[in-house]
């Protein structure tokens, strides 16, 4: 076991010293990471949901500067074509498209995979979209708002999309998740939560603990060498989400955030590097190294064949998609 590998591992027992800058700072040290302005991505196309602010926005212009054709994905028409000018602007690419969708309207969903199905090929799918409601909502088709715009738009969005990535050398999709999903038992039938028991930052973790168990189970069924799947969560950034959802958590660890770029970072990696990433599909990562998608006992237990079985099916039949 390397020097690095056992400070890794002191780092990542207590959740502070992990998920905060603390964290990114160290290993990025220990690790000599190759930093993210050194990617050639010239010739490259990454589709990035959520791209308007944060994590997203950081990550598309990382893509940008390194030459990668970006196509920005947005809900408001006027938002994003501002955010898009202003990329344009910071990077001097000229290279940077966008496109609409609410992640939770599967017939916005079906039309923006259209309007990108004469690409010749995506290289990487990026699932950025999602912030923590405060209140329930519910879509028109009657799902509660955060499962619809970060488990099923995301999982119809994929599979509409399956062809151009894997027209590409290697494609590759990569769902930002959360580290709260830790929390989180793997549940079907109390995925959605209801109005009497609604509670935003709950309902939130539950559909990133599905996140992830998607993320392995699609990197069961597709080959890696047609497409590689992995997970990701950013820690804990000052991001404008963060600063909506949790003023009271921001203001008390707002010294110890991670900027929006090093919460982007291993998500910025992934969809870059052509080592480490390619070697495996399915894994969850966290500042450049693969974590287990548990840390308790419960979670685990939740977690079994028949769950997993059962939240694809459920996948399937609720957002349409026709998987070969």
């Amino acid at each position: 076991m390397t020097l690095a590998t056992i400070v890794d591992r002191l780092i990542e027992a207590p959740v502070v010293t992990s998920f905060t800058k603390i964290g990114y700072q160290v290993r990025s040290r220990l690790d000599e990471w190759k930093p993210l302005d050194q990617y050639d991505l010239t010739g490259k196309t990454v589709v990035v949901t959520g791209a308007t602010s944060g994590l997203g926005r950081n990550a598309c212009e990382s893509f940008a500067r390194n030459g990668a054709n970006v196509v920005m994905i947005g809900r408001d028409v006027d938002k994003t074509t501002r955010v898009r000018d202003q990329m344009v602007d910071a990077t001097g690419s000229d290279i940077v498209d966008f496109g609409l969708a609410d992640m939770g309207d599967p017939g916005q969903v079906r039309r923006l995979a259209e309007s990108l199905a004469d690409r010749l090929h995506i290289d990487v799918l990026i699932h950025n979209a999602g912030a923590l409601a405060g209140s329930r909502t519910v879509t028109n088709d009657g799902f509660e708002s955060t499962v619809a715009s970060q488990v099923l738009g995301p999982f119809l969005l994929t599979s509409l999309l399956l062809p151009q990535l894997r027209a590409a050398p290697i494609g590759r999709v990569l769902t930002m998740s959360s580290g709260g999903m830790y929390a989180a038992t793997l549940t079907v039938s109390g995925l959605q939560m209801s109005d009497t028991d609604y509670r935003g930052s709950e309902q939130y973790v539950r559909a990133k603990r599905a996140q992830v168990t998607l993320n392995e189970m699609w990197a069961n069924r597709i080959p890696a060498s047609d497409v590689v799947f992995h997970a990701v969560h950013p820690g804990w950034a000052d991001t404008p989400g963060v600063e909506a959802a949790l003023p009271r958590f921001r203001q008390i660890m707002r010294p110890l955030l991670r900027t929006p770029l090093q919460g982007a970072d291993t998500m910025i990696w992934l969809a870059s590097d052509n080592d480490v990433p390619l070697r495996c599909s399915g894994g969850f990562w966290l500042d450049r190294r693969r974590r287990s998608i548990h840390k308790l006992p419960a979670t685990r237990r939740s977690d079994t064949v028949q769950r997993r079985a059962a939240l694809w099916d459920w996948c399937v039949e609720h957002s349409g998609a026709e998987i070969s």
